[in-house]
């Protein structure tokens, strides 16, 4: 603004009522001072901006995953997709960060708000008791939920995972499968409790005996789940994982083990991706519109931005892709 300022030859308070707007100088000096910023490029800073009201246009979004983690799970990345585009068609931008711990997104959080950096943030991953919702609350920082349930304080986007899960019961019990290994994601959050819950009602409504263990959703963590499972004793004939990494790790290790898929272990992933579809044999696997799914709490969100929010919405649910890493279980196990 000193450089425009020193060119058209007026203050900086001239070439600031110009640029934005505001009434105190003449048409003919605006339309110098407008031209005069064009040719050396001018932006204004949004940060900068904010302080004074203004919307940041950006959305913020922080996840508690490494950069190598991200690189990998193709959830996240077709989630971000979704979110971006939605964020694209309202000329927003997208805040990203990666961090370790909840406490450290709160931070982040809190940063954003004193600098005014975004006008609203997505919270991925809900946690049952979640600390995140009253530092948002508090801040007065509009917020939307990807994943949570109905009943939620917050807007955003949840997902009915009973159905899938009963219809992936069914259809392991229909193969004649009685002892099922659940790896499930960290304990605490709000989606694994229902998947558990459900995985739980639809087994026992089958009679089928099952076990669950947590994992991170990492490859290793995935893997190292799976040779506990296929250890000494009764080991499971069916096990079913949280997320693809820790499917396609489960698959591999099986293959260590000398373990034929489907005829003595069947696999299954959670979520779908090209991970699934390309390994020997194609895992079975739930397929949802992931993208989707991201765009729909991006929307939540901008509904509360423009000052009309609503109840939480419910996604597309997941439906259940067979292929051929499921199968009848040999009668010798």
């Amino acid at each position: 603004m000193a450089d425009i300022a020193r060119r058209a030859g007026v203050s900086r308070i001239a070439v600031s009522y110009a640029l934005n707007g505001r009434p105190g100088v003449s048409a003919e000096l605006r339309r110098r001072i407008l031209g005069i910023a064009r040719e050396v490029g001018y932006r204004a800073n949004g940060p900068a901006l904010a302080m004074h009201g203004a919307s940041a246009s950006a959305v913020g979004l922080v996840l508690l995953r490494s950069s190598a983690a991200l690189t990998v799970e193709v959830f996240r990345r077709q989630l971000i997709a979704g979110i971006q585009a939605e964020l694209s068609a309202r000329g927003f931008a997208l805040a990203l960060q990666l961090v370790a711990d909840l406490g450290e997104e709160a931070k982040v959080h809190r940063r954003w708000s004193a600098e005014r950096r975004v006008d609203g943030v997505l919270i991925c991953d809900p946690r049952l008791d979640d600390p995140r919702i009253p530092v948002v609350l508090g801040l007065g920082l509009p917020a939307a939920l990807v994943g949570g349930t109905p009943d939620d304080v917050l807007p955003g986007a949840w997902c009915d995972d009973t159905g899938w899960t009963r219809d992936l019961v069914d259809h392991l019990a229909g193969l004649g499968h009685v002892r099922i290994a659940r790896v499930a994601g960290p304990a605490g959050m709000v989606h694994t409790a229902i998947r558990d819950a459900a995985m739980r009602e639809a087994c026992a409504r089958r009679g089928v005996e099952l076990t669950v263990v947590r994992g991170d959703y990492t490859g290793a963590d995935g893997a190292a789940r799976t040779r506990e499972l296929l250890g000494p004793g009764r080991r499971p004939t069916a096990i079913v994982y949280d997320n693809d990494v820790m499917a396609v790790a489960g698959l591999g290790v099986a293959g260590e083990l000398g373990l034929a898929v489907p005829g003595e272990l069947s696999v299954v992933a959670c979520e779908d991706s090209p991970l699934c579809q390309v390994v020997g044999p194609p895992l079975t696997a739930i397929r949802r519109d992931i993208a989707a799914y991201g765009s729909l709490a991006t929307a939540q969100l901008f509904a509360a931005l423009d000052g009309e929010p609503r109840p939480p919405v419910q996604a597309q649910s997941g439906r259940l892709e067979v292929r051929r890493s499921t199968g009848r279980p040999d009668p010798v196990i």
